[in-house]
């Protein structure tokens, strides 16, 4: 009888530590995951998930787009599909898209499994381990996880208010390239920046594709959020300035919602045909259930109503977070978001925002520290408090416990100045993927 047990020495825990891929060691649980279980406790007023208030859709609308479209569909809607997607949906997708200026065709669109799986068939397509990716500093946490994953070198451009600073992306890829890295890709969240809440200026838009062009270096334009905004539509996007070096990504888990996991790429021909080998590698295809549901809903509902309706309750909770910082939190840094989830908070120098957040959670308030929205681990006078869930009263009394916690703390570090530094050492480990619905 064959032995089976495993050849490579491994741990109690794991017996198969020893023979993973390599790879396999840019997994894990990011600092947003395992913070989830704590947020998700009734009592504890989370300002951490980047989770979209879903009932602001009136129940008799998704409802009634599913009694439809099993009643004339359903066959096809249980079936195999296409792995580049409902051309049906493509072609709506083509429609939502030019709400922001976007020209395309159904046959550029490719659709995922959110866009999250968009980040990783990109990243897979291009990273070999050791090549550079040029991200904000902070960045997307799921983003970081996957290019992690791949073994890549993530570089962090910083921003001002007005986002990606185009003389730093130009000095970084001069930089990356004097010492013999090759740049893959620029990986940017142009409108309503998560987690910075940031917007890229009209003004450097076209910088930064000029720069981009001019050095070869793609970019990966991640825009899940560029319809919610409150005052005022965002610039063009990116990929309208250059189509043929920009890979654009959006999703409907914003502006529709997260629980059908669809999103999509629009592609330059060449990236798009091995996008969608790529889909049909991983998944076969998408779910043709979902593609047929989002089609009926997108034809028969006035979705435009929908996503304004969606910007009334955001605009409405972003302004009550903003009172409730200057209320009770005055002494701290934040922006002023015009669209999104995200409000981005500086913390005293004393403090440190993953130290704290025990306190926090003992306090009954979740946040994100910003050690998780950076590759290295830095970020620990920062935090991403999202507006976008809990209700106006739920903010206000939210931000009223953090400014126990961050106030507690203050008093705490101060009355011991002077015996050593309290923040821990900085944290190096990997950054790991969050669910969907932190995003």
């Amino acid at each position: 009888m064959s032995d089976l047990r495993p050849t490579a020495t491994g741990t109690d825990l794991d017996p198969w530590l020893a023979t993973y891929a390599e790879r396999a060691s840019g997994l894990a649980a990011s600092e947003v995951r395992a913070l989830f279980a704590v947020a998700s406790r009734p009592e504890v007023v989370s300002l951490a998930g980047g989770m979209p208030y879903v009932r602001a859709i009136p129940r008799e609308l998704v409802a009634g787009a599913i009694d439809r479209m099993l009643l004339t569909e359903a066959p096809e809607a249980l079936q195999y599909g296409s792995g580049q997607g409902l051309p049906r949906l493509r072609a709506h997708i083509v429609e939502v898209m030019a709400e922001e200026g976007i020209a395309a065709s159904p046959d550029d669109v490719v659709t995922t499994t959110g866009s999250q799986q968009a980040i990783d068939l990109v990243t897979k397509l291009f990273i070999d381990p050791g090549d550079v990716i040029l991200a904000e500093g902070p960045s997307y946490v799921g983003a970081l996880g996957v290019f992690k994953s791949y073994q890549a070198r993530i570089v962090h451009l910083p921003m001002d208010a007005d986002g990606l600073v185009p003389e730093v992306l130009e000095a970084a890829i001069l930089e990356q390239r004097a010492l013999g890295r090759t740049v893959k890709f620029l990986y940017t969240i142009p409108n309503f920046h998560n987690p910075a809440g940031i917007t890229l200026s009209a003004e450097r838009r076209p910088r930064v594709v000029e720069i981009c062009r001019r050095l070869g270096v793609l970019i990966v334009e991640d825009n899940p959020y560029g319809l919610l905004w409150f005052d005022a539509p965002p610039p063009p996007p990116l990929q309208s300035l250059h189509p043929e070096g920009v890979v654009y990504l959006g999703s409907f888990s914003k502006t529709f919602a997260p629980g059908f996991r669809v999103g999509w790429a629009v592609a330059p021909h060449a990236i798009r045909e091995k996008l969608v080998l790529a889909t049909e590698s991983a998944i076969l295809s998408p779910s043709s259930f979902n593609h047929y549901l989002i089609s009926e809903y997108l034809e028969t509902v006035d979705w435009r109503a929908q996503v304004a309706r969606f910007r009334a309750v955001y605009r409405e909770r972003r302004d009550a977070m903003l009172a409730a910082l200057a209320r009770y939190l005055p002494n701290l840094s934040w922006n002023e978001p015009n669209g999104g989830f995200y409000v981005w908070v500086g913390l005293p120098e004393e403090l440190h925002s993953k130290q704290m957040l025990p306190r926090a959670v003992r306090e009954l308030v979740a946040y994100t520290p910003g050690t998780g929205f950076y590759a290295d681990g830095s970020g620990g006078r920062e935090m991403r408090l999202s507006f976008c869930y809990p209700t106006p009263a739920d903010i206000e009394v939210g931000i009223q416990r953090l400014a126990t916690v961050v106030n507690g703390e203050l008093e705490l570090v101060r009355a011991f100045a002077g015996t050593g530094s309290l923040a821990p050492r900085r944290d190096d480990r990997a950054v790991g993927a969050p669910p969907p619905d932190l995003r």
